[in-house]
């Protein structure tokens, strides 16, 4: 039995309403997170200007959470993901040693046996079917991830330090549309991992999460690289991604010791066709230099004609520098971490 994780006094952020009295998101990076969507008051609008239909205000508006732990011996990571239709959710564990992943996933036609969160900072993310859930909770600025099967149990609190920077930003999305997202990496890790009923050692791992929502592009497509980890006694981490915020600004970003660095637009260099080969995500200035080296995937592939998904995430090793503004440079040594290239229609 894996002991509850209580979440640590931590401040509560300052209230922030997404959508404003207009009916209109304000768009931005933001210095806190959101702490309402208030998609209810969203002023939705066809390609014609006329206002959207109920069905389409419900049907278009997608929300997903991801949360990954990483240590230089495994990885963990477990996602749920609403695009009304179909409610899914993995969860999973990478041991490097041995090169196994250990998995289990779940599937609710029209959102049964789940709910997501009001907020970013607030409510709960859940999917539960037959034995196996996942719950995500923010717990002001910091999140617990719990998980129960048979193979693969967890209850982990990831929290900032004295620092509390998230990634923030809310941009115009296709036409009519838009995504807010919230990320936050190289987070400290406390609670428990059991894995085939054995304890796992949580110390030395870092964690980070992502929360997405928004009306979002009907088919849309990302590239996308994370790292939690150490350099030295350096606690750094990074969020880097191609294909759906990108109008005047990216989701591109850097931790060093919980302080947050924007970082410019990042191009993803790969081979669809030879997925084991090395990725290279550069940057046009030179600030970012990375290699990626795959060393294990889930995939997952999805075609009934009106939804369809290709999914690939690969557990991996972070290789190169990336040059902060200030001239600094945090270098990658082999840090463990992940990469995703993902193309949906929903």
């Amino acid at each position: 039995m894996i002991a509850s994780v209580q979440p640590e006094i931590n401040p509560q952020p300052a209230p922030f309403r997404l959508i404003q009295a207009d009916g209109q998101p304000q768009f931005g990076v933001f210095d806190l997170p959101v702490t309402e969507l208030g998609v209810a008051d969203f002023d939705y609008r066809t390609a014609m200007d006329k206002p959207a239909s109920g069905l389409a205000r419900w049907a278009h508006y997608k929300q997903f959470q991801f949360v990954s732990v990483s240590h230089p011996d495994w990885i963990l990571a477990a996602a749920i993901a609403d695009i009304r239709y179909l409610c899914s959710g993995f969860a999973y564990f990478y041991q490097r040693s041995t090169a196994s992943l250990t998995e289990f996933k779940l599937l609710q036609p029209l959102g049964r046996h789940s709910q997501m969160s009001a907020s970013a900072t607030a409510g709960v993310a859940r999917l539960t079917g037959g034995n196996n859930s996942i719950r995500i909770e923010p717990c002001g600025y910091s999140w617990r991830l719990a998980l129960q099967s048979k193979q693969l149990n967890a209850d982990l609190l990831l929290s900032p330090g004295h620092i509390v920077e998230p990634l923030a930003l809310c941009l115009p999305t296709g036409y009519n549309g838009w995504t807010y997202t919230q990320k936050h990496n190289a987070l400290r890790v406390t609670g428990d991992i059991q894995l085939q009923q054995q304890p796992v050692a949580v110390t030395a791992a870092l964690g980070g999460y992502d929360f997405s929502a928004g009306y979002m592009r009907r088919e849309t497509s990302w590239r996308w690289g994370s790292l939690s980890g150490y350099s030295g006694s350096d606690k750094i981490g990074f969020n880097l991604a191609a294909g759906v915020n990108e109008t005047g600004a990216t989701e591109n970003c850097c931790w060093v010791n919980d302080k947050r660095y924007l970082l410019p637009a990042v191009h993803f260099r790969f081979n669809r066709l030879k997925p084991d080969t090395p990725w290279q995500l550069v940057s046009q200035c030179g600030a970012v230099q990375l290699q990626f080296i795959p060393a294990a995937k889930r995939q997952e592939r999805l075609n009934l004609g009106l939804l369809a998904s290709n999914f690939r995430q690969y557990c991996g090793s972070w290789h190169g520098t990336i040059t902060l503004s200030d001239g600094q440079q945090i270098h990658c040594i082999g840090q463990q971490g992940l990469a995703e290239d993902h193309f949906a229609r929903w």
